[in-house]
């Protein structure tokens, strides 16, 4: 018989602290609202094209901020998963921001 066990995933952090919640939760806006709004703002000062062209690049750009945020926090097993937005901003947070063992 073989031994073939699953690795334990390590849960999502709990940020304790009000603080680090509110970090974590404009961290999540960013990476969900940052294309439409820079779209938005595209199309009020300019035009529909620029406005587009606008979305796209930004939708490009915060996915690979969100892919880099994602890979520098998760633990490497569990990077096959997926994540929201407001996962990789509790792990970004937790990991990163509010860790309890800065000095």
């Amino acid at each position: 018989m073989k031994n073939d066990y699953i690795d334990l995933i390590e849960p999502t952090p709990v940020l304790e602290t009000k603080k680090c919640q509110i970090i974590a939760l404009l961290l999540k806006y960013f990476l969900q609202f940052t294309p439409l709004l820079t779209a938005l703002i595209a199309w009020y000062m300019y035009d529909y094209f620029i406005a587009g062209a606008t979305l796209l690049i930004t939708f490009v750009v915060v996915g690979i901020v969100r892919a880099k945020i994602r890979n520098s926090v998760i633990p490497f097993s569990q990077r096959e998963y997926h994540y929201n937005d407001e996962g990789i901003a509790k792990w970004f947070t937790a990991k990163e921001l509010c860790s309890k063992n800065d000095n």
